[in-house]
């Protein structure tokens, strides 16, 4: 098996919510891979530096910022227009735009609830139905960003966990449709990762984690973007309208959990 089939050199990706975080880190491993990338957030301000990053950094692929609000389809339509424009074509989308509060169900309001619905699965229709007619122009991939929570749900994350679970269901339903037409769909389910929001939130780094020890519960950011570069290459020609599941530890029921 030859190492090239993990490449995705040469391609044009889009990564949303890449300001900070699993977007960005997603960003710097395509460029790094000679993937030419769009990165965008609803803050111009925060976005422009991790493009200036890649562009004066020694990464082959180039960068080019968008302010983009997910939620709002004509800002989409943008930047989809606008990556076009600016590299020929779009072959890998990354919807990893999201946001999340952590509320008691009782406590999220329609507008709360509404929010977070908007945010991580219409964000991700948005995005995904304006960049089809790209992706199909020679066939392309696109991926998903889930969670656990979206797996197995989560208390105090039943907004957040409902609009990631039917993420996962239109992954696999477009993984089906779009199949004849090149393009495969795929999803990412990260557990507990250490992001700048955690570690303002609850203080854990990436420098905490103990990287020699397999069984850990709390992962990278950089982890996350191996298995989207992973999605993106030719390596994964084979899987289709498939969630993998990044985190860590599996947790096994206890006796009174049952």
């Amino acid at each position: 098996m030859s190492l090239d089939r993990f490449h995705v050199d040469g391609d044009v990706a889009i990564v949303t919510g890449s300001s900070s975080g699993i977007g960005k880190a997603i960003a710097q491993r395509f460029a790094a891979d000679g993937v030419d990338v769009v990165v965008c957030s609803r803050d111009q301000d925060h976005v422009e530096p991790v493009a200036t990053d890649i562009t004066e950094s020694e990464r082959p692929g180039r960068a080019l910022a968008v302010e983009c609000d997910v939620t709002d389809r004509d800002a989409v339509d943008a930047l989809v227009e606008a990556t076009v424009e600016e590299f020929g074509g779009i072959d890998v989308l990354v919807n990893n735009a999201g946001a999340s509060f952590i509320a008691d169900f009782d406590d999220i309001s329609p507008n709360g609830w509404q929010t977070i619905v908007d945010s991580n699965l219409t964000g991700t229709y948005h995005c995904t139905h304006a960049a089809a007619e790209p992706l199909k122009d020679g066939g392309g991939s696109v991926i998903n960003l889930a969670s656990v929570a979206g797996q197995h749900g989560s208390p105090l994350m039943s907004h957040y966990g409902a609009a990631k679970a039917a993420v996962i269901n239109l992954t696999t339903t477009l993984a089906a449709e779009w199949a004849p037409d090149g393009v495969r769909v795929n999803c990412i389910a990260p557990g507990f990762v250490a992001t700048p929001g955690v570690e303002s939130q609850m203080g854990v780094s990436a420098d905490n984690i103990d990287r020699e020890a397999v069984a850990r519960r709390i992962g990278t950011v950089e982890e996350i973007a191996d298995v989207a570069q992973f999605l993106a290459s030719p390596a994964s020609s084979y899987v289709l309208g498939e969630t993998i599941t990044a985190q860590g530890v599996p947790r096994i029921p206890e006796e009174h959990d049952v």
